[in-house]
């Protein structure tokens, strides 16, 4: 008999080897890559991917082995997984058998023991040292125990085919010379070589308890030393904790008890001078700080612990990455805060508290019949759609929840470099979009003439103005200005495909961001908005495309890339890809995340092209970068979020009243308050109300328009819905017309930047504001 070249298993070597898996009835049984390793069997395309791609695991320890027939067996744990294998030939087969009924008996045993140790580690110990020492001798033991239940294992097995190998033996020496001699010689074949398997895993759990025994000795002293030098580190980081400790402890007393003109870092809050020890521990933080500040292109992980800068934001983890100065301007903050002398502190002027919950989303059924026998011989623009469909905010609220997450651009109007500050530009224009990934109810069309402020100067340092200057189309224009140094502006305009199963939602319209100390200037536009699950099923929302974040003051760009969703791809859902290059199209920064939870971005130190081909055929381009740092996380929405419409924190208190505002801000709409209040029959007709007053008026405004144009045709009336073409054209707004409108607090120009015409805040509305003058508003409620 010739021997098998194959690899025999071993109780607890890795067993790998190809095997065929069933996929599905078209496909049939696929190859497949198998590792049988520490009671988990697992499988894979390829060798290849065993690096990054495990396509399942089963664990063995509660999985059934059964045999079918002489090349197929199953694995099943129970019904959740199940695998139909089947093997190149019989003798292939019984080798994957008894590798995996080892595997499973190890696997069993060790989670017996797992339960029992778990069971006894409510006890308590003596002492954590002779507790430690009490483990690393139960671990060992229980290692040499598992080699010893391995043996026995094996000794079981050696029996049970030994008794199979002397049947075959014995039915060999009944049978004549005949057809059925060879069949009966292959089965003796076959099971002296699994004999043979069996025995030689036998051997090799024996040679691995030797070994062990010999080396645990070794093993002993390197933990002991391990322990002794942990013990030292220990030492060493509490010594260090405790002089940073009386350090701040010192410069808090100091900073709160000295007025700032007499405050003097060589005395401290006993008037005396500190002992040379307390000396040389401000150098050392000094010198912390300085070195931080320089290190602009490497991460380090010092093992000392003075160097571990506090990290109680996110803002401190990525100056070190981007090479920004947040630690120290933080530090003068804090200073000047706790400054009973400083002029910030004798102002404060106490924060509104705003609410952090709205009435409940009531249950009501909607019957889509009566809504379409309504409709039938109307025109569309007529079609009364119910709040029903609607959230309790308008367009505008909805433009203005842009804002969430301000901080971003506070942070990179402190960058020094324009690309860095471009990262945080970036991360802003994504974190726009995770407030909709669960929010499938459709807000209010602002009425014309319609406003929304949104005043955060004591809370956040902003301000921001929302005009609704278009009806047909539907278009908003938006100024919002910030203490911190910056300005962004838009005007957006809404194009919609309904699509049969899906309604695409396309923004028009440039977005602009500038910050007032660099002078940089930003634009981008938005991505395509696809609600899915129009007519059956559950409403969801993905956004998909690319934008081009351009600075064009430096030329600087970022690329990103919304992957839409798809059910085949292997891609984390809702991805965001990003570059940010310089003018010259060097590659500076990689941003990488999910636009509804975080973005990370990564200094790129190397770049060069790939050899694997895109989906376009060309070449990808592999960067070199250095570890990711987080720019943005999504802040997780307020309890209960689910019965009030998966509003976020911020979104909750737009529509709070509030006084003052003028007479067409959005918190005065009574369709909207009434919906909020869960009254949606009056909330439905108070909308009715309104739609038709504005219809009225534009009717009304539209007769002027036209007699003041004709006068020869004056007294026959226009048909409805006649617009007036605006004198400028050639734009991707060009189809927004302003039925002869003029907004109260915007003016439409041709933008010096883009050569696109938008509409400019023209300032006033501030003002009006302080003095209560809202004669010039328009009744539109």
């Amino acid at each position: 008999m010739s021997e098998p070249k194959v690899p025999i298993p071993a109780p607890e070597d890795t067993y790998k080897g190809w095997l065929f898996k069933w996929t599905n009835y078209i496909k049939g049984y696929q190859r497949r890559w198998f590792v049988l390793s520490n009671g988990l069997l697992s499988y894979y395309r390829s060798q290849a991917e065993m690096g990054h791609t495990c396509r399942g695991t089963i664990n063995l320890a509660t999985a059934n082995i059964t045999v079918e027939d002489s090349c197929n067996f199953v694995i099943s744990n129970g019904g959740t997984q199940t695998y139909h294998l089947k093997a190149s030939s019989e003798v292939e087969r019984q080798r994957w058998i008894t590798a995996l009924e080892l595997a499973k008996a190890k696997a069993s045993r060790m989670q017996a023991e797992s339960d029992d140790s778990g069971d006894d580690s409510t006890s308590p110990a003596a002492s954590q040292g002779a507790g430690s020492r009490n483990s690393e001798v139960q671990s060992t033991l229980r290692t040499l125990n598992s080699k010893v239940e391995d043996l026995s294992t094996c000794n079981d097995l050696i029996a049970k085919h030994g008794s199979a190998l002397q049947r075959s033996l014995s039915e060999l020496e009944g049978v004549r010379l005949g057809g059925e001699t060879s069949e009966k010689i292959r089965q003796v074949t076959e099971r002296a070589t699994l004999f043979r398997i069996t025995s030689n895993a036998m051997i090799n759990a024996c040679r691995d308890f030797l070994a062990l025994a010999q080396a645990h000795s070794k093993r002993w002293q390197k933990a002991l030393q391990a322990e002794r030098e942990q013990r030292v580190r220990l030492e060493e980081t509490l010594e260090q904790l405790a002089k940073q400790h009386n350090h701040l402890e010192r410069a808090f007393r100091g900073a709160t008890v000295l007025p700032s003109s007499q405050s003097n870092p060589a005395i401290d809050s006993k008037g005396q001078v500190p002992g040379k020890g307390d000396v040389s521990d401000e150098d050392e933080e000094n010198e912390f700080f300085d070195a931080c500040e320089d290190v602009q292109e490497f991460i380090t992980v010092p093992a000392d612990p003075k160097y571990h800068r506090r990290s109680g934001s996110n803002v401190s983890g990525i100056s070190s990455e981007l090479g920004m100065d947040d630690g120290t301007t933080s530090l003068d903050e804090q200073s000047l805060a706790s400054n009973p002398e400083s002029p910030q502190s004798q102002e404060v002027v106490p924060v509104r508290k705003r609410r952090s919950r709205i009435p409940d989303k009531p249950n009501y059924s909607l019957n889509l019949w009566s809504i379409m026998k309504n409709c039938i011989g109307k025109e569309l623009s007529k079609i009364p759609m119910p709040v029903n469909f609607n959230e309790p905010l308008s367009m505008l609220q909805r433009l203005s929840e842009d804002l969430e997450y301000y901080e971003l651009l506070d942070r990179g109007a402190k960058c020094q470099s324009s690309l860095e500050q471009m990262c945080y530009v970036a991360a802003f224009t994504v974190s726009s979009y995770s407030t909709t990934v669960h929010r499938t109810g459709k807000p209010f069309n602002p009425l014309l003439g319609e406003t929304f402020e949104l005043d955060r100067v004591q809370e956040s340092g902003y301000r921001s103005l929302c005009e609704q200057v278009s009806h047909h189309p539907p278009a908003a224009a938006h100024h919002a200005i910030s203490e911190r140094g910056w300005t962004l502006r838009q005007e957006i305009a809404l194009a919609s495909k309904f699509r049969g199963k899906y309604l695409s939602i396309m923004p028009l319209g440039s977005i602009h961001c500038i910050f007032e100390k660099s002078n940089n200037h930003y634009t981008w536009k938005k991505v395509t908005t696809t609600v899915h699950n129009i007519i059956v099923g559950k409403l969801w929302i993905d956004q998909s495309g690319e934008i081009d974040v351009v600075n064009h003051r430096t030329g600087d760009r970022c690329h990103l890339k919304f992957a839409p969703y798809s059910y085949f791809s292997r891609d984390v859902a809702r991805k965001v890809t990003g570059v940010v290059t310089d003018k010259d199209g060097k590659a500076h920064y990689v941003l990488s995340g999910t636009w509804d939870e975080k973005m990370e971005c990564s200094r790129v130190m190397q770049s060069s092209r790939g050899g694997e081909n895109g989906a376009d055929g060309r070449q990808k381009t592999v960067y070199q970068t250095l570890k990711a740092k987080e720019l943005w996380r999504k802040t997780p929405l307020p309890e209960g979020a689910e019965n009030m419409y998966y509003f976020s924190t911020l979104a909750l208190t737009l529509n709070e009243p509030e006084e003052g505002v003028a007479p067409t801000d959005s918190r005065r709409r009574p369709d909207q308050r009434l919906m909020e209040q869960g009254r949606w029959e009056e909330a439905n007709a108070e909308k009715q109300r309104l739609e038709e007053k504005q219809r009225t008026v534009r009717r009304e405004r539209e007769r002027e328009a036209n007699r003041s144009a004709n006068p020869a045709e004056e007294g026959k009336e226009p048909a409805d819905g006649a617009l007036i073409e605006d004198s400028i054209s050639d734009s991707p707004l060009k189809s927004v017309h302003h039925d002869n409108y003029k907004p109260m607090w915007f003016e439409r120009q041709v933008d010096p930047m883009t050569r696109e015409p938008t509409h400019i805040y023209r300032g006033g509305y501030w003002e009006a504001k302080e003095q209560g003058n809202w004669d010039s508003c328009p009744d539109i409620f």
